[in-house]
């Protein structure tokens, strides 16, 4: 019997609320879910990995984020809350786009941890944008006053698509271009920011179809390091309208499986 990869997942994190009491007044580390059923589609243990800081009242072990990516197969970055501005080097331009800089960095360090590792890294969503802006890229704070396109956020969230185009000839498009014909191909795709200058070794694997966004990046190198700007958790199998993404996970899989074996 094959041993289960082990994939490790980053943690979303809802902070204290002032003036809360009981679990809202907590520091609460959780999951989306459907991105770990995903996953889990495959012959795989899905592990959260909790962030390491020392703000808690028991004083925990000498763990460091560095173990887990020794120990587990691979990780994947979730989505969730915006990512500061602070994280790459801009004020924010509203009081509602202040991000989770706390997150930003846990997730960054996390993503270096398994690049040195050489283990693959899957971004969804923010996943993609963290990858981007630990790799030195920026971000549009907010895609409607900055460039005046509003589609790419809808009330009807994890049921709004939007077409993409592929790179030609790169990975996305040898894994998933032979779905559909030759024009645009669906994504459910919801976020209000957006790469904009994109981070040291990222190659731009697919774009929205409209307004040439970035959808898709992946790094230059031997790993697998693949951030989705859309969710493929979402795709409910057998949707025509909606790209099949089951072969980014099997190929971020195998890389996992190969670095096991070795």
């Amino acid at each position: 019997m094959t041993t289960p990869l082990k994939i490790g997942l980053s943690a979303r994190i809802y902070h204290p609320q002032p003036g809360a009491d009981g679990l809202q007044s907590k520091t609460l580390q959780y999951l989306e879910q459907s991105v770990a059923h995903w996953v889990m589609s495959r012959d795989v243990m899905v592990l959260m990995i909790p962030t390491v800081l020392g703000d808690g009242m028991i004083n925990r072990s000498s763990i460091r984020l560095a173990d887990y990516a020794r120990y587990l197969d691979g990780l994947v970055l979730q989505g969730g809350a915006d990512l500061s501005p602070r994280s790459y080097g801009e004020e924010p331009l509203h009081q509602d786009w202040h991000g989770d800089a706390v997150r930003d960095a846990y997730e960054m360090e996390l993503f270096h941890e398994f690049v040195e590792a050489g283990k693959p890294v899957l971004g969804i969503c923010r996943g993609a944008q963290l990858i981007n802006v630990a790799l030195g890229g920026t971000l549009y704070q907010d895609i409607p006053s900055q460039l005046g396109v509003s589609h790419h956020l809808h009330r009807d969230y994890d049921s709004h698509a939007h077409d993409i185009v592929l790179t030609p000839d790169s990975l996305l498009a040898g894994l998933i271009g032979g779905q559909g014909g030759q024009g645009g191909k669906q994504v459910i795709s919801i976020h209000h920011q957006a790469i904009r200058a994109l981070g040291r070794g990222l190659l731009v694997e697919a774009r929205a179809s409209d307004d040439g966004l970035i959808e898709a990046v992946r790094l230059d190198d031997d790993n697998f390091v693949c951030g989705l700007q859309w969710h493929p958790e979402f795709h409910p199998p057998g949707a025509a309208h909606l790209l099949d993404c089951t072969p980014v996970l099997d190929r971020f899989l195998l890389r996992a499986r190969d670095r096991s074996r070795r």
